[in-house]
Formats: structure tokens, C-alpha cells, sequence
């Protein structure tokens, strides 16, 4: 992960072979309690059909533990299909995400891939790797 922590500032995923993934856009950037991107598979039509989808990660003390709070938003009405990719993929990214905090590694984690998302996509007609 890769981010520019300002508004307008850039965020790219990358893929384990250095391509990008996702990219998108600072949106509101308030460290280090809250952090609001745009979030983009990098896949042809898929913004355009899908529309642009929101991520916001906001930090906050809970006691003696630290809570982060996820929340994804869209735009329009997105099917239960197509959701069920970033279901079954958001915790292996938050797990990661951990994992690199308390040990300063990241976690790699093999996941087969999100069928279910991957069958609705390909009926609208949205080109996946």
C-alpha cells in the first residue's frame, strides 16, 4: 500500500508482482484518526459500471486497545454478488493490516478467488483478469 496522506493525495494498492491493483484518491485524510479513499480495482469498465466506491478507515481508543472501524460506501445500489468479494477479501486486508502494525510485517495471504463476484461481474459484462 502506497498513499500520499493529503487530500487529492494518491493511494495504490499493488499486487504481489508490483502492478497496481487498486488506485484512488485521498479524500479526507485526518491522521490518526481518519482516512477516506476512493477505492478502484483496476479492472476495464468496472468504475464505470460499478461506480465509485468509498473507504473509510477512522482510529479510535478503546480502552487500553486500539478499535478500527472499516466502512465501505457506493455511490448506487451495488448487487449482493458483486459484494461478496470485498466479504470474503476485507478481512485478509485488515488481518494484514494488523499483522504489519504489531510487527512491522505484512501478512501474505492466499485466497482462491471470489467466484460468486467474479460470475456477477462477468454477467454485466465487466472483463476480469
Amino acid at each position: 500500500m502506497e498513499a500520499e496522506l493529503e487530500v487529492g493525495g494518491a493511494f495504490v494498492a499493488r499486487a504481489p508482482d508490483g502492478s497496481v491493483h487498486i488506485s484512488g484518491e485521498v479524500i479526507e485524510c485526518d491522521p490518526p484518526k481518519k482516512l477516506t479513499i476512493t477505492w478502484n480495482v483496476n479492472w476495464p469498465a468496472l468504475v464505470e459500471k460499478l461506480g465509485v466506491t468509498l473507504v473509510t478507515y477512522e482510529i479510535e481508543q478503546a480502552g487500553d486497545a486500539v478499535k478500527l472501524t472499516l466502512t465501505q460506501a457506493h455511490d448506487r445500489p451495488i448487487d449482493d454478488d458483486i459484494l461478496s468479494g470485498g466479504r470474503q477479501g476485507w478481512p485478509a486486508i485488515l488481518s494484514s493490516l494488523k499483522s504489519l502494525l504489531e510487527t512491522g510485517e505484512a501478512l501474505t495471504i492466499k485466497m482462491e478467488p471470489p467466484q460468486r463476484m467474479l460470475a456477477a461481474l462477468k454477467k454485466m459484462g465487466i472483463a476480469t483478469p
